[in-house]
């Protein structure tokens, strides 16, 4: 009998050895490899094996251009993350922690489109047909355009694509899915591959919109090789505490629109609801009377939105201060305690500080960089904020406040919400038109900055 030949691969990256390692040299992972049978290559075809089917190179010039046919989610917030709607014959990945929402805006998005006389084929490979229908009930889902499978075997699931010819497809979850072609177990790399190819050939080939769920690791990472993102058109992760009312949705990747939108919603028992006007809700509950509160203005995408960045400063006693922050990009917040240290002369090397973003919203905008300073200057200095102030701006390791785009978008949000004063680069002064109700204070330092809240 010919000898079986087997394979190490590393169930984090991808990365293939002939002998089993305890370390993966790739992505440095520790007893992440799993031993699988090599699968038997095939024979290369010719072109004259092929015959005249085989798809030939073209000039880009003969190919005629035409826009995407989007169809509606009925989901604005989801809409807006897509980039205006589903593509037809798309694939999307859609990632987050247990518990976040995947599988409910999944099932309320099957409801919407089954309603508009869509067929629609929800597979789930980790809950039995009873399972779901019990869920779908408790959200009021019911349509006679919508079909639910209980099934994990790629095959059975492609014969019944073909047989029912859906014109949308949700698949729960990707490392639940397997192939009999590969002996390795689901949820392995070669697995999740090989299922994603095959989701990705009938979604192609059929033009059927797909979405597909995907476990992710400690990290917040999808599980599973990177090429998974790779091969897929949109990928969008769920963002905020599971135990928190809000969640978010931001697209990573989307070869059909922005990646810079997202999405809110609100947590509730007939599943996900949007919000409209995340604004107003993040900064409801701000405090009164409190230091180290500061509201900021950020874009996300198209979409200005205030948030609320409350600092702890409190003196340390173990002689290493501790830094810790929830929301924005720790290395960003250790820049910024430097430069305030150095110019504007703030001693808080001595000090702990703790930052925190409210709602659980993640920040990455350098426009929030004068907001961050704020805090932490109102914290350390315990001197009150005015409630009616909103703080916009970079800033640079000089001190400097560098101006930042969009401003008469963020002003006007910050008008409609009845804030009454703004801190901004005085290099935006010039390009914003007078607006009724707001006091704009332009400022080229942080030491600038600090006079007008802290009075120096």
């Amino acid at each position: 009998m010919a000898k079986i030949k087997t394979k190490f691969i590393c169930q984090n990256c991808g990365f293939e050895t002939p002998k089993w390692m305890g370390k993966c040299p790739e992505c440095s992972s520790w007893n992440s490899f799993e031993e699988t049978v090599n699968q038997k290559e095939t024979v290369k075809p010719s072109l004259s094996s092929i015959g005249s089917g085989i798809s030939r190179a073209v000039p880009i010039d003969s190919i005629e251009a035409r826009d995407e046919d989007r169809q509606s989610s009925g989901i604005k917030e989801l809409d807006r993350v897509l980039g205006g709607g589903i593509v037809e014959g798309s694939l999307t990945l859609v990632g987050g922690d247990p518990g976040i929402g995947k599988s409910t805006i999944l099932l309320q998005l099957s409801q919407n489109l089954a309603n508009k006389n869509f067929k629609v084929l929800y597979i789930s490979g980790e809950e039995s047909a009873y399972q779901l229908s019990m869920r779908a009930k408790r959200l009021g889902i019911s349509s006679p355009n919508l079909y639910i499978m209980a099934e994990s075997n790629l095959e059975v699931i492609r014969l019944q694509v073909e047989s029912l010819s859906p014109d949308y497809m949700i698949v729960d979850s990707i490392q639940t899915m397997f192939t009999q072609h590969i002996t390795s177990t689901p949820g392995s790399v070669s697995q999740v591959k090989e299922a994603t190819s095959l989701l990705m050939k009938i979604s192609k080939s059929m033009g059927i919109a797909t979405f597909i769920v995907g476990h992710v690791t400690k990290d917040g990472s999808i599980a599973g090789p990177r090429l998974l993102e790779h091969m897929v058109d949109t990928v969008l992760y769920f963002e905020g505490d599971r135990y928190n009312t809000y969640r978010m949705i931001r697209a990573v990747k989307n070869r059909f629109g922005s990646t810079n939108e997202l999405g809110v919603f609100e947590m509730s028992g007939l599943g996900l609801m949007e919000v409209e006007n995340p604004s107003k809700i993040l900064i409801s509950e701000k405090p009164k009377g409190v230091p180290g509160s500061v509201i900021v203005s950020t874009m996300e995408g198209t979409r200005p939105m205030l948030a609320e960045i409350q600092a702890l400063v409190s003196p340390n006693s173990f002689g290493i201060p501790r830094r810790m922050c929830t929301g924005v990009d720790s290395s960003r917040m250790s820049l910024l305690l430097a430069v305030l240290e150095k110019r504007a002369g703030m001693q808080v090397q001595g000090q702990d500080v703790y930052l925190n973003v409210v709602g659980g919203i993640k920040l990455a905008e350098p426009a929030i960089d004068l907001g961050i300073v704020l805090s932490i200057a109102s914290g350390f200095r315990n001197r009150e904020i005015d409630q009616g102030l909103v703080a916009i701006g970079e800033v640079g390791l000089t001190g400097e406040v560098r101006g930042v785009n969009f401003i008469e978008k963020r002003i006007k949000e910050c008008v409609k919400l009845g804030f009454t004063k703004a801190i901004v680069p005085k290099n935006n002064i010039k390009g914003i038109e007078k607006m009724k109700g707001i006091q704009l204070f332009g400022v080229q330092s942080i030491r600038e900055a600090l006079d007008v809240i802290l009075g120096g």
